[in-house]
């Protein structure tokens, strides 16, 4: 569709709605208690309470807005890219549903705006998270206690370079103190992306380039089904759920390669890739005594992922070159905690243990390819046994939190039948947090937190094998690599609708990729990630207040780093702004406008390219007394989003031109028969394992 008619069409909607009646307000208020402070929100009121953002979301412009990522992308310091939540300034942000952690990002597709209660964003996290989590976001959906049978149906279809459709099927049936859910989801994603990578380096001591183009479609079936109960008993409560997730992809990439001026060599890679995923999780929670909150987490996952490469260069005699590897994965975990008021504050102590075993048989077919990406059989097992305390108290104006966690790691790696005594270690980590916020009033608070974090390399970039690229590239994980340890000061403040935000990070062996010339008989260059030192800098200023039927929500960033590698500096500061429009109009019509852009700078090894000014636009309206919602969304209307980016590590400078598939247009429609929350109160026992899994 072409963007300046999507644009006339939304602005006369809008024109229309406007000039027939004013900016309407919903009648349907709340009133909560934050802090002894009663506040009444018919727009979405976001208060700082002491280190946590807390947004109340029934009675404001948002309430039928659509589904949770919707409500998400609308609320101030976070953005939404595609189905990932990020924070900004933050990293490794952990979202909480109901209590439990957030398992698969569809699930915020699945919850719908009418039934979330409030969100909760806590920027700094206590030891009862795992150290590396920079963010946490807790949502709270409404406790609907309907009676016999709720079914919620979302469809979504989507055209961008290709067509994508998504159902989730949603059943709930409630009786008595039973509660029984049923939910499926099918998914067929197809997306089209193109790239062109330029090499250039000295080889032999003269000047020379290594170039490839590609062109990859990647066509993705998911399905899930997902079945579990819950028993409420006075003040016990306990209930199960089990998962299967099968998932499909059939990658075709077509494209070339050069080295020079030489003739460009036709190259088609065709990736076949088969997963499947079992997942069972129970809990239990019991209060006694009044004041001694008991709750139970446990775990079990086991996943199998098969993948079958072929690369062929069709007008030339060079042999096919065809791998096959097959990764499995399990996971037993557990995690229980006791929360009870103690000196006048409350006091969290318990206990996370897991236990992971992962397999991946690498099989290269190409006996010529094999001689330096050879076969291999690598077998990693980790045992990990952690304790956590905090402790948190309100001292009139001023609040403070203090916890400890400790962890201890065995992790043992094999390869191709030996352990590997440089890899495997045992690890004792003591990680602290401390946190101090003083509230002066309703509109005016600050927070300044201390955290130690030991963060655990992701298994992908453990493996010892090596994945054929082309004929003069390779790329690879590195099991050699050290577990990363961040000391992190944040600062965040908040004054009449204006929130501040300062982080400063110094992290010893967070790891990066660079690329390198491999060693081995003629021109290869090989990609993978080291460790790094680097020290990093992070401010962002954001404001938001509600104008009539207007909430704006603006923010402006600096991302700044201190990084060498090899006498090379990656410093150039990262600047970016968002700004974010939600419109409530007369009728249920609902009109969202997001805008965002960002200037060139360093992230890592990675320099970044500029895009001055994207947009995303979304027109909504619901229907049948709000039992149906019908959205019509446009991604990236003037197609200017940049996804270039740039390397020199090591003597090699990558430049990286790259075209994705964003620009395009959506229809969701949503109907909902008696819908009410899932009252799963269970939580992961391991999510920093089944991230890194």
């Amino acid at each position: 569709m072409n963007a300046k008619l999507f644009i006339t069409i939304l602005t006369m909607i809008c024109s229309f709605e406007t000039g027939r009646v004013r900016c309407q307000e919903t009648a349907d208020s709340l009133t909560h208690r934050l802090q002894e402070v009663v506040v009444t929100a018919k727009h979405p009121a976001t208060k700082l309470v002491g280190s946590t953002l807390v947004s109340t979301i029934p009675g404001s412009n948002l309430a039928d807005i659509g589904t949770a990522l919707d409500v998400l992308a609308q609320l101030p310091m976070i953005t939404i890219d595609g189905s990932d939540v990020n924070v900004t300034g933050k990293s490794d942000v952990e979202v909480y549903i109901d209590g439990r952690p957030m398992l698969d990002p569809m699930e915020l597709q699945q919850i719908l705006s009418s039934n979330l209660r409030k969100v909760e964003l806590l920027m700094a996290p206590g030891a009862a998270y795992k150290s590396t989590v920079g963010a946490v976001l807790k949502i709270t959906t409404k406790r609907n206690f309907v009676q016999g049978l709720s079914i919620t149906d979302r469809f979504v279809t989507q055209r961008r370079r290709k067509w994508s459709v998504t159902d989730y099927l949603g059943l709930n049936h409630r009786t008595g103190n039973l509660d029984i859910f049923l939910d499926a989801t099918f998914s067929h994603n197809n997306s089209l992306v193109k790239s062109t990578t330029t090499n250039t380096l000295v080889y032999d001591g003269r000047p020379t380039i290594v170039g490839s183009r590609r062109q990859n479609s990647f066509p993705v079936t998911k399905g899930e089904l997902k079945a579990g109960f819950n028993y409420v008993m006075g003040e016990q409560s306990f209930g199960a759920y089990y998962r299967y997730s099968p998932e499909q992809s059939d990658l075709t990439n077509s494209g070339e390669e050069w080295v020079d001026e030489a003739p460009r060599l036709p190259r088609e890679i065709k990736t076949r890739s088969r997963a499947h995923t079992h997942l069972a999780s129970i809990y239990y929670e019991n209060l006694f005594a009044d004041k001694y909150l008991l709750h139970f987490d446990g775990d079990f996952r086991y996943s199998i992922d098969r993948n079958r490469a072929a690369t062929t260069y069709p007008q030339s005699d060079i042999s096919d070159v065809n791998s096959t590897d097959r990764r499995n994965s399990t996971l037993w975990a557990g995690k229980l905690c006791l929360d009870f008021p103690l000196f006048s504050g409350n006091f969290t102590v318990g206990t996370q243990d897991s236990y992971t075993h992962t397999m991946l048989d690498y099989r290269m077919l190409n006996s010529q390819v094999a001689q330096y990406i050879p076969s291999s059989q690598s077998d990693a097992t980790q045992t990990s046994a952690a304790l956590f305390a905090s402790w948190s108290r309100m001292f009139d104006k001023f609040s403070l939190s203090a916890g400890l966690r400790y962890e201890y790691v065995d992790y043992n790696f094999m390869l191709n039948g030996r352990r590997d005594e440089d890899v495997s270690r045992r690890d004792h980590m003591l990680t602290p947090d401390l946190s101090m916020g003083y509230f002066f009033n309703d509109d005016a608070q600050i927070t300044l937190s201390y955290k130690m974090a030991a963060v655990k390399p992701p298994y992908s970039q453990l493996t010892g094998s090596l994945t054929y690229v082309g004929l003069h590239e390779t790329e690879g994980g590195n099991p050699a690599l050290r577990d990363e340890k961040v000391h992190d000061i944040n600062f965040f403040g908040m004054w009449n609708g204006f929130w501040l935000q300062a982080d400063y990070i110094r992290s010893r062996d967070t790891y990066a990729y660079v690329k390198e010339l491999y060693a081995s008989s003629g021109l290869h260059l090989l990609m993978h990630p080291v460790n790094i030192d680097l020290s990093a800098l992070s401010v962002y200023l954001s404001w938001s207040m509600p104008i009539n039927c207007w909430t704006p929500n603006v923010t402006l960033g600096m991302y700044r780093q201190w990084l060498t590698i090899s006498s090379s500096t990656y410093n150039r500061p990262l600047c970016s702004y968002f700004f974010d429009n939600t419109f409530a109009l007369p009728g249920g019509w609902t009109l969202t406008a997001n805008m965002n852009g960002q200037l060139q700078g360093d992230m890592h090894t990675n320099r970044f390219s500029t895009t001055w000014f994207t947009m995303d636009v979304s027109v909504g309206k619901t229907f049948v007394d709000k039992a149906l919602t019908v959205k019509l969304s446009a991604t990236d209307i003037f197609n200017s989003a940049n996804h270039d980016w740039s390397m020199n590590t090591y003597g090699i400078f990558v430049d990286k031109r790259q075209s994705y598939d964003r620009r395009g247009i959506s229809l969701d429609i949503i109907y909902k028969f008696q819908p009410r929350k899932s009252k799963y109160k269970g939580s992961a026992a391991s999510q920093e394992e089944l991230d890194r899994l």
